[in-house]
């Protein structure tokens, strides 16, 4: 029986990678039990087994998104890592304030926002620091490749436990209301936030046209996943998001496949990127 578990443990592996470039290891092939068992109750199976033998036999794209989607790590937390914040906030967000000020614009991407958290910590930083934004057209995109965390990042809902988790006292009482043991968004802060299900890996960014430039992109602990090809095709068409004075930021353990077209700028105890121009 061993052979054929480890057979359907590397068959799921292919069918993550083909959907979302998610490299898992099979040491961590224990994760599909837990994480495919709602998947399974809502396909009327028992076993793994089932669910690998009607991937087999039908090409069910939008099941094997499913699958994706169950196994992509969704951890996140409000003001996650508050080093980028803090300096957004003292030191990049006023420099860029004073060069956007003719055209009265800043747009900013949560890549990989998971249920939103990151997006809405931003949104927070904007309003509660920048006043001098009001009347500004303030952009937040968030995208991740799971339907249920977008969804959940759309509603604003979060619970108690989430809230408690680097969400200042004041942040809470000022842009949530409280439902029993949950938080809602208000709708200030949710007019700025934009969620939408997008795949990072797939034939094109979320976002390619020319007017889909940004301002500052977190890209934070998403490439580590990746294999090197699909890190090297993600950070180019990232390069060609951002204006020269705009601003990346990987977590703390990334950097570019290719340093060549990225300068990278050390303060506030963190590491931000800047694009470089070719030639």
């Amino acid at each position: 029986m061993e052979p054929t578990v480890n057979a359907d443990y590397g068959y799921l592996r292919q069918v993550v990678f083909g959907v979302s470039q998610n490299v898992l290891d099979a040491s961590r092939d224990y994760l599909f039990d837990t994480r495919l068992a709602k998947l399974l109750r809502n396909q009327g199976m028992a076993r793994l087994d089932e669910l690998v033998r009607k991937l087999r036999i039908e090409k069910n794209p939008a099941l094997e998104r499913e699958v994706a989607e169950a196994m992509t790590i969704n951890e996140t937390s409000f003001f996650r890592d508050l080093r980028p914040f803090e300096l957004l906030r003292q030191e990049l967000l006023p420099r860029l304030i004073a060069a956007r000020r003719a055209r009265r614009t800043l747009r900013l991407w949560s890549a990989a926002c998971a249920t939103g958290q990151e997006a809405y910590s931003l949104a927070m930083m904007l309003l509660e620091n920048f006043p001098s934004l009001a009347g500004w057209n303030l952009v937040i995109e968030g995208t991740d490749i799971c339907r249920e965390v977008v969804q959940r990042a759309q509603t604003g809902r979060y619970h108690r436990i989430e809230i408690n988790r680097g969400l200042p006292a004041r942040y809470v009482v000022r842009y949530f209301d409280r439902q029993g043991e949950d938080w809602i968004v208000r709708p200030e802060l949710r007019r700025l936030c934009h969620f939408r299900q997008a795949n990072l890996c797939g034939p094109v960014l979320p976002f390619n046209r020319s007017t889909d430039a940004f301002d500052v992109i977190f890209l934070r602990n998403v490439m580590l996943y990746f294999d090197l090809p699909t890190r090297r095709a993600l950070m180019a068409g990232i390069h060609r998001l951002l204006a020269p004075d705009s601003i990346l930021f990987l977590g703390s353990s990334e950097q570019p496949v290719d340093m060549a077209p990225w300068t990278p700028v050390l303060a506030g105890g963190t590491c931000h990127y800047r694009p470089r121009q070719a030639g």
